[in-house]
Formats: C-alpha cells, structure tokens, sequence
C-alpha cells in the first residue's frame, strides 16, 4: 500500500489567493494528455529583519505577496520540475538577498529556508523524505531548524515525550534534523547554550502528523519580535491510498507561523 501526504491550513487568512496543488502520477488523463510533472515547495521567512521577502523560481514569483518574518507559505505549493534558481527578494528595495540553484524531482517535497541576520543571509533547501515515514505506526513526527542567529554556539536541542528524550543535540546555525518519531499528546522542545539562547516550549502533537519546529530569533535582542522563541508548523498529515498517485489541496501564502 502506497504512502502519501496531504496538509491542510492550519490558519484563515483573510482575502489571501488560494493555489491549488495537485500532486499526480505520469499516468495519462482521460484526454490522453499526459499530466505536468511537478514537486511541492514549502518556503519561510525566518530572517528577523527582513520584514518582506519575495521568493523566486527562475524569476516567477513563489507566493502572491512577500512573506513576512516569520511566516510561511502555509502548505506545500507546487512547482515545476527540473533545475531552478530560487532567489530570495528583499521586497522593499527589489535588491538581491542571496540566490542558489535546485533541482526538484516529480513527486518530491522540499523545504526552503531564509535564514540570517545583518549582512550574512542564506537559502536553505532540504528534500522532506515523506515516503520514508511510517503512516501506520501511529506515531507523530517531528524535526527541527535552528534559524537563532548565532554562528559561534552550538546550542543544546532536546525533544522530550512522555518516554524521555527523543532527541538531544547539540546544533549549529542552520542545522535542519531529520524527522524523528515522537509519541502522540504533549511534547516539550528546549533550546539552550548556557548564555543567550534559552527557550522552552510545549506543545501538543496528533499522530500520524508531521510537524517541523522553528528555533528563530536574535540572542541577547531586547527587540520583542526578534528575541529566541521557539515556533512551529504542521507540515501535514500522513496518509496510505492505493487509488490514486497524489494529493489535491489549496494553499494560501504568507501564514504566521504558530
């Protein structure tokens, strides 16, 4: 039985544009056409003072509206296949913020990251290995991004369930783990290095739900939006149908982050 993913909005945003993402596989339609190959591109804006960020993909806009800090785009939305240029916009002035090439496989998801602080910005791209996550385990899963501004600490990282630690490292500044299992029901997540990066956060996880949790922020800021906090997100929910080769959802930009 095959494994899939389907997501869905985790928060109303009033008069946002909908996209619609349709994952399919390379069977032909009913006209014979063959369906457009695509992947599935979730993008966030963890940059504290970049308050409006334009992405793009060879030079088409990602998202209707620049994201603000620290939103996302809400779901996963879906682009073209092959090698792209994602470049991350500074929507104020239009100028370049920093700019990478991808090549994003049918079917594939992906996450992209702005990252950073000051003059030192960076876009980070990872694959989000859906189709290696059990969906009848029961178990939730969740992994971690550590956007604290800080390129000399390597803060300590511990998840912890209702069994203990299911995570515990230590990470450096733009670390992105992989998805761990996690018991379904209250989790804590702490960040700390022993001087100016320290928060702790709980929160309830569902099973069978993948989550991604953000370690954002400036340490030692005395700016409110920009100080060490610990937010997250609902990458999706993981599913198992052999009827069909994807999923369909609509997906609004530019979503605060929880």
């Amino acid at each position: 039985m095959k494994k899939f993913f389907s997501t869905r909005t985790l928060l109303a945003v009033t008069g946002a544009t909908a996209f619609l993402l349709i994952f399919a596989s390379c069977k032909k339609s009913d006209n014979e056409n063959p369906d457009i190959p695509v992947a599935g591109l979730m993008a966030f804006n963890l940059a504290p003072e970049k308050q409006g960020i334009a992405f793009t993909l060879s030079g088409n806009n990602l998202t209707n509206a620049p994201l603000t800090y620290p939103n996302y785009t809400g779901g996963y939305l879906g682009v073209y296949t092959g090698s792209r240029t994602i470049t991350a916009l500074d929507a104020s002035s239009g100028n370049t913020i920093t700019s990478l090439d991808h090549t994003f496989d049918q079917d594939k998801y992906y996450s992209l990251f702005l990252t950073g602080y000051g003059d030192v910005y960076n876009n980070i791209i990872v694959t989000d290995p859906i189709d290696t996550l059990s969906a009848t385990s029961g178990k939730a899963y969740i992994r971690y991004i550590n956007a604290i501004a800080d390129s000399v600490s390597q803060p300590a990282i511990t998840v912890t369930d209702n069994s203990g630690n299911i995570i515990d490292e230590n990470a450096v500044f733009t670390n992105v783990s992989g998805f761990t299992a996690v018991a379904p029901g209250s989790i804590t997540i702490d960040v700390n290095n022993g001087s100016d990066i320290q928060a702790n956060r709980s929160i309830t996880v569902e099973g069978k739900k993948v989550y991604t949790a953000l370690l954002i922020g400036v340490p030692g800021s005395t700016e409110t939006d920009e100080g060490v906090q610990i937010r997250y997100i609902e990458n999706g929910t993981l599913s198992e149908d052999t009827g069909s080769n994807g999923f369909a959802r609509t997906a609004p930009s530019n979503i605060m982050i929880k």
